[in-house]
């Protein structure tokens, strides 16, 4: 069979849409990445045997470890609703329910142990850290407080700011609120006048006969139990 024909002997020529794989390529690949897996593996074994923990090699564009400036806001997490996968909640590796850390592909349940985690080896090797810190100069110090303390004032400011926005709304709010009460106040007591108005009308017109809804409830009442009077005279 040639190499352009098919499996019922007939041409096929459409097939150059094809992906074409390099087949050397990707059996080099493939060895690279057996032998540092074997190397990984002992290096695990080697670490296990002398009773220490294995870390990832240093590769040599790692930096030193620096004062975390991220801000983890851990209250806005309280009362959500999460949706994780069906699998997700056994053990810490992948993302679950809890607080997710990417570089490490593990979830932790509460801020104490991210915190831990944060602070180990192996969250510092994973986002390219060496884990040793180098010593501060006095300048530098001075400055790093400088930063704090302005970070500080920024930060109280802001909070100032807020409140006095929050009042302003508030005050707003219940303006709002106490204009619409008086509106259907003024609603309810305007449809009583109309109504005593009509009464009143009514009964000027067409004299004692026109029977107003709700004034003779009481007489008709004691009519229909057969009562005529309690022998009180009318006045």
């Amino acid at each position: 069979m040639s190499k352009n024909s098919s499996a019922y002997g007939q041409a096929a020529g459409d097939t150059d849409f094809r992906k074409k794989y390099d087949l050397d390529e990707y059996a080099a690949k493939a060895r690279d990445r057996e032998e540092a897996e074997k190397e990984e593996r002992k290096a695990r074994w080697e670490a296990k045997m002398a009773g220490k923990k294995y870390y990832k090699p240093l590769e040599g564009h790692e930096t030193l470890t620096t004062a975390r400036s991220g801000h983890q806001d851990f209250s806005k997490l309280v009362g959500t609703t999460m949706l994780v996968p069906a699998g997700a909640g056994v053990g810490k590796r992948g993302r679950g329910a809890g607080i997710y850390c990417e570089a490490c592909d593990l979830t932790f349940k509460d801020n104490l142990q991210w915190i831990e985690h944060t602070n180990s080896m192996q969250h510092q090797r994973n986002t390219g850290h060496t884990g040793e810190v180098r010593k501060a100069t006095a300048e530098e110090v001075h400055q790093r407080i400088e930063q704090l303390w302005e970070k500080l004032q920024e930060r109280k400011r802001e909070q100032v700011v807020s409140l006095q926005e929050r009042l302003e709304v508030r005050k707003v709010e219940d303006e709002k609120e106490r204009e619409e009460k008086r509106r259907k106040r003024k609603e309810v007591e305007e449809r009583k006048r109309l109504e005593k108005e009509e009464a009143l009308k009514a009964k000027t017109n067409y004299g004692e006969d026109v029977r107003i809804e709700g004034e003779h409830d009481e007489d008709d009442m004691m009519a229909a139990m057969g009562f005529t009077g309690f022998g009180v005279p009318k006045k």
